[in-house]
């Protein structure tokens, strides 16, 4: 268990790092991609030739006798909804980082994007129910709250339920936002409320993978552990045949995420826990900009 001083450390060293990303690789790539979606209503003024026929305000032309519009301007403020999986599951790591800690990284990114470009940014923390709801603010002290929270919360549950993250988020966001959803996506079927969140709001789908759940080592009979369910599973990792059969079943699993995705209209990007995660960042970045630019 860490103390108050090694927490505050390293959270002051992930905002240190990320913010330093955000002024070199990352700087208005944000904002030009996650454009406010929304209209608010600025004023009624008088018709004139080659405006909108049905941006008429029929209630003030009624009124007066001439005919008004309604007039809207581009709402700029965005809010940021981060969407993270602290599962069991999320503790496993064989290099440097566990999925998890990856997973706090890139939020952390997102989280100083959006305070960056004056947005709201909140939370959902996930396992098999919603651990914790941090409702969108501003603020650099909110940001660094929810970082706290993604590196250090302490679930009740260890099992992954996207389904029922994805339904919370949707009955708590009354607007549009851009959601980042941040997992292993080691769960049940989750598409129904995936494709209501993905209609509804700017969703980005971010699985989380580390190299060790994708290749075996020759190391004799091994007793593989599910940290969510707890059931065991005995691979003799000797045989070769069974060395591959299991590295293609998680290979072919997390293989068919981009085009379950796709097939919802979610952009993802895959991070792996042995690999910077800038050049996936970065590549993401340009891809919708040119998608913006191309239509």
């Amino acid at each position: 268990m860490e103390n108050a001083r090694d927490i505050l450390k390293k959270i002051r060293r992930l905002e240190l790092k990320t913010r330093g990303m955000i002024d070199t690789a990352f700087s208005g790539q944000y904002r030009s991609v996650f454009k406010g979606r929304g209209m608010n209503f600025e004023e009624v003024r008088e018709y004139q030739p080659g405006d909108e026929v049905r941006a008429i305000d029929w209630n003030v032309t009624a009124r007066t006798g001439d005919a008004y519009i309604k007039k809207f301007t581009e709402e700029r403020e965005l809010t940021v909804m981060l969407v993270i999986d602290v599962s069991a599951s999320g503790e496993f790591g064989s290099v440097n980082l566990s999925k998890r800690e990856l997973a706090a990284e890139v939020a952390c990114l997102f989280a100083f994007s959006a305070i960056r470009n004056n947005d709201k940014v909140g939370c959902i923390l996930f396992s098999d129910h919603v651990e914790l709801f941090i409702p969108p603010a501003k603020g650099r002290g909110h940001a660094l709250r929810i970082i706290r929270e993604i590196l250090f919360f302490e679930p009740k549950g260890r099992g992954t339920n996207i389904g029922c993250a994805l339904e919370a988020m949707n009955r708590v966001l009354s607007r549009r936002a851009v959601v980042f959803l941040v997992s292993d996506f080691q769960a049940p079927d989750f598409s129904k409320p995936l494709n209501v969140a993905a209609r509804r709001h700017d969703l980005v789908a971010i699985p989380v993978v580390d190299p060790g759940e994708l290749e075996v080592p020759d190391v004799g009979r091994v007793v593989f552990e599910d940290a969510e369910t707890g059931e065991r599973l005995v691979i003799n990792t000797s045989d070769r045949r069974s060395r591959i059969r299991f590295a293609e079943a998680i290979g072919g699993l997390l293989g068919d995420l981009p085009t379950f995705f796709r097939r919802y209209g979610v952009d993802s990007i895959t991070l792996r826990t042995d690999a910077d995660y800038v050049p996936a960042l970065r590549r993401f970045f340009q891809q919708r900009t040119s998608r913006l630019l191309h239509g």
